[in-house]
């Protein structure tokens, strides 16, 4: 057998390989027909125009605000965990490409010179009987392991499951970032119209106090009227300083997802007018659920590594074969007379190896690699079972919100009736001005409701695209690349 052979011997090894261990196939799930139960869907669609229609990959741009758009832009383009979670991944494919590199025989290159004195009563090894000398030596060496049990080939799909994984990791930063940032700016938008409300009840209760007291000093309200319209104020007062915190630290939320301080002056504010609901409200197929989660889709990517992981424990216990030339090159006196006529040396050689007795270490670790494989799976149908709940709230609270929001509406134009009856009431002597006033903070408290109708709505509509998987498979394939 001489060098000239090695290239044979190399591509048979690799012709003869083969993988052990299962072959991964996506686990079984049940059947689904809807997203929800069917009595829930149909109250929906009878509350909320909804589409049997694809998500955009822009989702957020369904609520019609260019501000949102762009805080949501901004965000993916400067919150740290974007790089964060790209660096991660970028990681993981540069060590699946690093495993692949096993595939190729490793080869080594050297150069020694050195200048020698032998002792002279030694003989030098020279024919010129010279006892200084010089010696160069340029080699290379080469080594090969064959994937004849698929050991690599396991290890490599392992690992670029493991870079899949970083994959809907990624998609789900995106997607959760986006969200993150859509649902603040609904609750600082339902915050200012709070606010703006509870300021306006505050200045009708202040009224009603200053008009109930000069009806005490006329003798027509008691002491008692007046003391329980100051504890309603107050209470209303109290209200209010709440309100403004809970708005300061979404204003500072806002300002930490978009990726910069809290002193940052750059940040839109929201206001509920400019926020639309998005109709239709865009549905998606039960069994597209499972491919369009990132969460569903990373905790499959686990399940997949966790199945070739079986095969490297099984491969461990089988034997190595090695291949490969542990050197090639020549030695010679001088650099002129490197690679010259009886210069050249090389040695070829093979080994095999097995493990023989390691107190049942592999046996172990390969049991261990299975049960790691069972409980990939049982998370993997864990994690199917939890989006489809995801999806069955959302809609419930999509629907709930929608019934909640026209009885607002109802109650909003029933105390502006009667506020305007009070009002021509007034005009005609009939009633008082604190019964119009009475009338006024009712409409004011409808209109307090119908806020938190309508952010309610708005924050579920954004929870129940994102539980649907928020529309990252139609972004175009090379923004999906950056």
């Amino acid at each position: 057998m001489t060098l000239k052979h090695l290239p044979l011997l190399l591509g048979l090894a690799s012709l003869a390989g083969c993988a052990v261990g299962p072959d991964y196939a996506r686990p079984a799930l049940p059947a689904a027909e809807h997203l929800a139960p069917a009595d829930a869907e149909a109250a929906l669609r009878a509350a909320q125009r909804v589409a049997d229609a694809d998500l955009p990959a822009q989702w957020w741009t369904l609520y019609q605000s260019p501000a949102l758009d762009a805080l949501v832009r901004r965000a993916l383009a400067n919150n740290p965990s974007v790089p964060a979670a790209q660096a991660a991944l970028r990681a993981a494919a540069e060590t699946r490409a690093a495993q692949q590199a096993a595939f190729w025989p490793t080869v080594g290159a050297s150069y020694n010179g050195a200048r020698q004195r032998v002792a002279t009563q030694i003989a030098s090894p020279l024919a010129s009987g010279a006892n200084v000398f010089n010696v160069s030596t340029a080699q290379l060496t080469v080594s090969y392991t064959p994937d004849l049990f698929g050991l690599n080939r396991r290890q490599v799909e392992s690992l670029a499951a493991q870079e899949q994984g970083q994959r809907w990791n990624l998609e789900a930063t995106y997607l959760t970032l986006s969200a993150n940032v859509v649902v603040a700016a609904i609750d600082e938008a339902g915050l200012n119209a709070q606010i703006d409300a509870t300021q306006k009840q505050i200045a009708l209760q202040a009224d009603l106090l200053e008009r109930m007291r000069k009806l005490r000093d006329l003798g027509e309200n008691s002491e008692l009227d007046v003391a329980q319209q100051e504890a309603q104020l107050a209470t209303l007062e109290a209200a209010l300083p709440p309100l403004q915190k809970q708005l300061a630290q979404t204003r500072d939320q806002l300002k930490a997802l978009v990726g910069v301080l809290p002193d940052d002056t750059s940040v839109a504010r929201f206001e509920l007018d400019a926020l639309h609901l998005p109709e239709p409200l865009p549905l998606t197929l039960p069994s597209s659920l499972v491919e369009h989660r990132p969460d569903v889709l990373a905790a499959e990517a686990q399940a997949h590594g966790a199945a070739a992981e079986v095969g490297v424990a099984i491969a461990n216990r089988l034997p190595v074969v090695t291949l490969g030339v542990d050197n090639w090159g020549s030695s010679a006196a001088s650099l002129t007379h490197l690679f010259g006529a009886g210069s050249t040396f090389w040695t070829l050689a093979g080994g095999v190896s097995a493990t023989v007795f390691d107190g049942g270490a592999l046996a172990h670790r390969s049991e261990a690699a299975r049960a790691n494989y069972e409980q990939a799976v049982a998370t993997y149908r864990s994690t199917v079972i939890n989006a489809f709940q995801n999806v069955a709230d959302a809609l419930q609270a999509v629907q709930a919100d929608a019934a909640a929001e026209q009885a607002a509406e109802r109650q909003l134009v029933t105390a502006e009736r009667a506020f305007a009856i009070a009002r021509r009431q007034l005009e005609l002597g009939d009633t008082s001005a604190v019964a119009v006033i009475t009338a006024e903070q009712a409409v004011q408290a409808a209109v307090a409701a119908r806020v938190q109708a309508r952010v309610a709505r708005l924050g579920d509509a954004a929870a129940l695209i994102e539980a649907l998987g928020g529309g990252w498979w139609n972004r175009p394939a090379q923004a999906a690349a950056d």
